[in-house]
C-alpha cells in the first residue's frame, strides 16, 4: 500500500480535529442546556424546561448548510439542484422544482429550500459569463462568502469560465467540486457505435475531464460523472459521500439528513449520525428524572422521543411525501414500497398518544415506566437510581426504534431497486 502523502495525512488530521472539536462543543452545549433545564425545574417552571428540551431535540435540523450550484448556462444546473432536493424536474411537474429549459432559465441567484429540512438550502446560480454576471465579477455578485461549498457543473467539458471560477474559489479557500452532468445522454449517444463499452465511455469522459483540468493547473481535480435523472447510476453516490466526508463535523449531519437513500452506506451513516445523539437525549431524560415531580419525566420523555423518532422517519425517507417521490422516480408503486415497511411508526402520524402505545409495546418499557414513577416517590435517596433508569429507558427505546426504521429504509431501498424481499 502506498503511504499517505503529507497533504493526505494533514487532511485526515484536520477531519479528526474537527470531529473532536465538534464533540467537545456538543458536550459543552449539552451541559449548558442541562443546567438551564434544572434551574427551570427547581423554580417550578416546567413549561420552560419542556420547551428547552424540545428545542434541543430539534437543533440538528437547524444547522445551516448552503450549497452553491454554478457553471455555464444550459449545463444542467437546475436539474441537478432538483435532484439534490429529491424533486423531479422533468417539465417541472413537482411543485418547487427548479425551472429547466433549452435556454438559460436562471437569471438571478435563486435559493431553494430542501422540502423536509429548510436549514439546507441549494442556490442555483446564474451561468458564469452571462451579461449580468461577467466572469471577473461573478463571485462578488453572487455573494460567494455565504456558501459552504461550490459545485461547478458542465454538460460536456469544463471551459475557460469554469476554470477561472474554480481558481477564484480556490484563492478564497472554499471547497469546490467538478461535476460532469448529463452522462446518461453521453451513454445513449455512444450506444449506437458497434464497439460500444459503457465502462470505456465513462473512462474516456473522466480522463478527458481530468486531463483538461490538470493542464489548467489543478493537480488532482475531483470530477464526478452524474445523471440527475438517474441518481442511483454513475457517481452521484460517490459525490454525496465525498461531500459528507469533507464537510466540517457540525455540517455533516445536516447533509446526511437530505441525502437520498441511493445505497446502503448512506443508510448506515444516517443511522450512525442518529445513534450518536441518543446519549444526549438520554442525559436530558435523566436530568428531568432527578426532579421529584410525579409524571413529569414520563410526559417530557414521551414528547421528546416522539419528536426524535419523527425525525428518524423523515431522515430515512419513510414519510408519505418521500415515499411518493421515490415511487414516481423508481417506477415501483407507493403501495408496494409501503408493503415492505414493518414499523407502525412509519405508517402513522407520530402524536404523543400514538407514541405512547408504541412505547408500551416495546418489551419491558411499561415496567420501567412504572418503576420510574415508584422510585421517584420513595425518597430523595433513590434519585440516582431514578436518573439511571430514565437514561436507560430512553436510550434503549430510541435505539430500538432507530434499528427498526433503519431496517425499513433498507427494505424500501431494495424494493425500489427491484430486489425480492421476504416480509
Amino acid at each position: 500500500m502506498t503511504p499517505p502523502t503529507t497533504n493526505t495525512r494533514l487532511h485526515y488530521c484536520c477531519i479528526l480535529h474537527s470531529s473532536s472539536l465538534h464533540h467537545r462543543h456538543t458536550q459543552v452545549h449539552m451541559e449548558a442546556v442541562l443546567a438551564s433545564v434544572k434551574n427551570d425545574l427547581m423554580n417550578n417552571d416546567t413549561a420552560a424546561a419542556v420547551e428547552k428540551i424540545q428545542r434541543y431535540s430539534k437543533e440538528p435540523n437547524n444547522i445551516p448548510l448552503k450549497i452553491a450550484i454554478t457553471g455555464e448556462s444550459k449545463s444542467g444546473k437546475s436539474t441537478f439542484v432538483s435532484a439534490l432536493r429529491g424533486i423531479k424536474s422533468i417539465g417541472d411537474e413537482d411543485e418547487g422544482a427548479a425551472p429547466t429549459g433549452v435556454v438559460e432559465t436562471t437569471s438571478e441567484v435563486t435559493e431553494y429550500l430542501h422540502p423536509n429540512y429548510p436549514n439546507v438550502t441549494l442556490w442555483d446560480l446564474p451561468g458564469i459569463g452571462t451579461t449580468k454576471f461577467p466572469a471577473d465579477k461573478y463571485l462578488e455578485l453572487v455573494g460567494f462568502e455565504k456558501f459552504d461549498f461550490f459545485i461547478i457543473i458542465s454538460a460536456d467539458r469544463f471551459r475557460e469560465n469554469d476554470v477561472k471560477l474554480a481558481k477564484e474559489i480556490q484563492k478564497m479557500k472554499k471547497k469546490f467540486y467538478f461535476v460532469r452532468s448529463k452522462i446518461d445522454n453521453n451513454i445513449r449517444d455512444e450506444e449506437r457505435k458497434k464497439d460500444f463499452s459503457k465502462e470505456g465511455t465513462l473512462r474516456k469522459i473522466r480522463d478527458d475531464s481530468v486531463q483538461g483540468l490538470q493542464k489548467e493547473g489543478f493537480e488532482s481535480p475531483q470530477v464526478f460523472l452524474v445523471s440527475s435523472f438517474d441518481s442511483h447510476l454513475y457517481e452521484f453516490s460517490k459525490l454525496q459521500q465525498t461531500l459528507e466526508r469533507e464537510l466540517p463535523a457540525h455540517k455533516r449531519d445536516a447533509l446526511l439528513r437530505v441525502m437520498s437513500n441511493i445505497n446502503q452506506e448512506i443508510i448506515n451513516k444516517k443511522k450512525e449520525a442518529f445513534q450518536s445523539r441518543i446519549k444526549y437525549y438520554s442525559t436530558l431524560s435523566a436530568a428531568v428524572a432527578a426532579v421529584p415531580v410525579p409524571g413529569l419525566s414520563v410526559n417530557v420523555d414521551l414528547s421528546m422521543m416522539a419528536s426524535v423518532v419523527t425525525d428518524y422517519v423523515t431522515g430515512f425517507g419513510l414519510d408519505k411525501q418521500s415515499l411518493e417521490k421515490l415511487a414516481a422516480s423508481s417506477g415501483v408503486s407507493y403501495n408496494d414500497l409501503c408493503a415492505v415497511i414493518k414499523s407502525e411508526l412509519a405508517k402513522e402520524k407520530i402524536t404523543k398518544e400514538f407514541f405512547m402505545k408504541m412505547f408500551i409495546s416495546v418489551a419491558g418499557t411499561a415496567a420501567l415506566m412504572a418503576a420510574e414513577k415508584v422510585s421517584r416517590r420513595i425518597s430523595i435517596i433513590v434519585t440516582a437510581a431514578s436518573m439511571g433508569l430514565s437514561f436507560t429507558t430512553t436510550y434503549l427505546t430510541l435505539s430500538y426504534f432507530l434499528n427498526q426504521l433503519a431496517d425499513d429504509a433498507q427494505r424500501v431501498f431494495n424494493r425500489a431497486l427491484g430486489v425480492n424481499i421476504s416480509v
